[in-house]
């Protein structure tokens, strides 16, 4: 693996993505989440922001404690108490790094912090300089660095390196850019900051948009080298960058995105369903790698497709990122004859050619019914159908339905 190739996942699930409403960890929880995600492979855990809590901050020594292949960050803003408080916590840690932030848009200068830009660049060097006496990996992130003025943007990252700071966070704070504006603002910055080569470049896009995963591959392809993105996509707002749709959207398009990444992509639904059963927040059923119907097929000329030859209508396999295959199939309204006889025969059911036709449209019509149909019930309908063979079609369909089959398995 080329190290110019190589981006570097950077995860905030248990930082950004804990912070939104709903998705909130225990130590406990935060600590199993830090196992799930060190064996995923990310290189890269923002185990929290010490100073926000006590809980915080031990939830940040817990995990720098246990987890000791991946590096090991927490955040800060550019105070004192922040920094200090994220050194202590960071003390176990095999590999810390103090992430360390502060706004530079003329916005959040007047209207949040009540700082001009001279005080804002002497902040940002004060913090990475005092970051710099706890650890020698210092992240520093220009918050709402999309919207801010490109020249004093300039000068702040030129500066925070000159004062050690080695990876350099650019993120669009609140999902405002579109791809192309994000490839040409990072292309810009690292060509105009005289010093951008003794940093790694990173991105960190917010989805108010829809757009952090585009933006993220376009920050990439503008010369980026580290992506901030968490499982599930989860966040302030509408979310982060999804870490799985950014893997595999690097991994399935080589021809257009040839770089790679160390993570295990067959171990991307069990974390996802992990963050699930800790926080007892669902994905909605149609997201992206991980939703349940993903890789879900019920038209039927999808399914004759699938069962010809998968690469008809799946660009990736549900193995590659930890699913069942056996769930392709989902029998329904909409299923045709294929699908139900190959759901027969994974079941051991050998339909006889004139059960065939009935077991069909008994099928479809109990589908009026029913969202999708499972195992259990295909199997008793094939009973009553069988039971009811001098019975026409359309009876056997409405005994089918009058039985009250249950949800299957």
């Amino acid at each position: 693996m080329s190290d110019a190739n190589r981006i570097i996942i950077f995860d905030t699930t248990l930082r950004d993505g804990e912070q939104a409403p709903g998705f909130s960890m225990d130590v406990a929880t935060k600590l199993r989440m830090a196992h799930a995600l060190d064996a995923l492979g990310v290189d890269i855990i923002e185990a929290g922001f010490p100073i926000a809590s006590p809980a915080d901050s031990e939830a940040v020594r817990e995990v720098a404690s246990a987890v000791r292949r991946p590096i090991i960050a927490a955040l800060a803003r550019t105070r004192r108490a922040d920094l200090e408080e994220a050194g202590r916590a960071l003390q176990p840690a095999a590999r810390p790094r103090i992430h360390t932030f502060l706004a530079t848009s003329d916005l959040h200068l007047a209207a949040k912090l009540r700082m001009t830009r001279e005080e804002c660049l002497d902040a940002a060097v004060a913090a990475v300089k005092l970051a710099r006496q706890f650890t020698d990996d210092v992240e520093f992130s220009a918050e709402d660095a999309t919207r801010s003025d490109c020249e004093f943007l300039c000068r702040l990252i030129e500066a925070v390196i000159k004062q050690g700071c080695t990876t350099v966070n650019l993120p669009d704070t609140v999902g405002y850019a579109t791809p192309d504006e994000m490839r040409e603002f990072f292309a810009a910055i690292i060509a105009r900051v005289p010093n951008a080569d003794r940093a790694v470049f990173s991105a960190h896009c917010h989805n108010d948009l829809g757009l952090a995963v585009a933006n993220s591959l376009a920050a990439i392809q503008g010369g980026v080298r580290q992506v901030e993105c968490a499982v599930n996509g989860i966040g302030e707002r509408a979310g982060n960058a999804s870490l799985e749709e950014l893997v595999m959207a690097l991994r399935t398009r080589q021809d257009r995105l040839p770089y790679q990444t160390a993570i295990n992509a067959e171990l991307l639904f069990r974390t996802s369903q992990l963050l699930t059963e800790v926080t007892g927040e669902p994905v909605q059923c149609n997201k992206a790698i991980v939703g349940r119907n993903a890789f879900a097929h019920e038209a039927g000329i999808h399914q004759d497709g699938v069962l010809k030859d998968a690469r008809t209508y799946e660009i990736m396999r549900p193995e590659d990122v930890g699913q069942s295959a056996s769930s392709r199939l989902v029998l329904g309204r909409h299923s045709g004859r294929h699908a139900v006889l190959a759901r027969c025969a994974a079941l051991g059911l050998v339909l006889e050619r004139h059960e065939i036709d009935h077991v069909y449209r008994a099928v479809v019509t109990f589908g009026e019914h029913r969202k999708a149909i499972g195992d259990g019930d295909l199997r008793r309908i094939i009973d009553r159908v069988r039971s009811a063979a001098p019975q026409p079609v359309a009876a056997a369909a409405a005994n089918a339905e009058a039985v009250g089959y249950g949800h299957g398995v």
